[in-house]
């Protein structure tokens, strides 16, 4: 079976300082990665290579068996790549489904049409509303973004992800900042997201995250130090020195 994502030996340095330092892991389609690493472990910096937000110094990316290490990312975007930020990045000023409708309208080649009036293509608020449903928000869906609380911002950052129908879903740390209640809503969303789409995710929650991984790659300065099932990982006095603090 061919892996959804492949990277070997990848390296990505600033200033001399490695970010990512010689990392190789494969995921496999349906596959549930969680990555963990302490602060400056080079986590989200893996992720802006994959997605293409940084093209890497060497090494090789592959999606589902095609090299993408010098793609562009909307490029990346078309192969079934979608991700979330660790910071949000929505248009507060505009509605919930209006967000969505602006990630719908990326993969159309119609968005070059300046002239083409969004709200004639009702088919977009339609699959709009039909995905915040999904997220457990349609009744906000013609709320500004700026009147929703920071949970409820993180599921629309999810949804506009989960809208482009990725095949690869990269999700940066999608419980930060929550409180108790709304991790709970959010990482039962992403469990509940199909098998159809690999999911690839950081996160620094290790009581809710562990429950979502069926592998578990740990970094630390760069590198990949342990990987493997959830348990073993968990046990590997190497994850407690590093990350865990034992």
């Amino acid at each position: 079976m061919t892996a959804a994502l492949e990277i070997r030996n990848l390296k990505k340095a600033f200033g001399g300082l490695p970010a990512t330092n010689d990392v190789s892991l494969t995921v496999m389609p349906g596959e549930r990665r969680l990555i963990i690493g302490p602060n400056g472990a080079g986590k989200t910096t893996l992720f802006n290579q994959i997605a293409g937000d940084l093209f890497c110094d060497s090494g090789s990316i592959k999606l589902f068996g095609q090299e993408v290490s010098r793609l562009k990312t909307h490029r990346r975007t078309h192969l079934g790549v979608a991700r979330t930020y660790q910071i949000i990045t929505l248009f507060p000023k505009d509605t919930l489904e209006h967000n969505l409708v602006l990630s719908l309208l990326g993969l159309l080649k119609t968005r070059w049409n300046s002239m083409m009036s969004l709200r004639a293509n009702g088919h977009l608020y339609e699959e709009a509303r039909r995905v915040l449903a999904t997220v457990g928000l349609e009744h906000l869906a013609a709320r500004p973004i700026s009147e929703v609380s920071y949970g409820e911002k993180r599921r629309v950052e999810i949804a506009m992800a989960l809208a482009q129908k990725p095949k690869l879903l990269l999700l940066d740390e999608p419980l930060a900042g929550l409180s108790r209640e709304e991790r709970v809503t959010v990482s039962k969303l992403v469990s509940g997201i199909s098998r159809d789409t690999t999911v690839v995710l950081i996160e620094h929650d290790m009581d809710v995250a562990l429950d979502l991984a069926d592998q578990i790659t740990v970094l630390h300065y760069g590198k990949v130090i342990v990987e493997g099932p959830r348990a073993e990982v968990v046990a590997d006095p190497r994850t407690k020195e590093v990350y865990l603090g034992h």
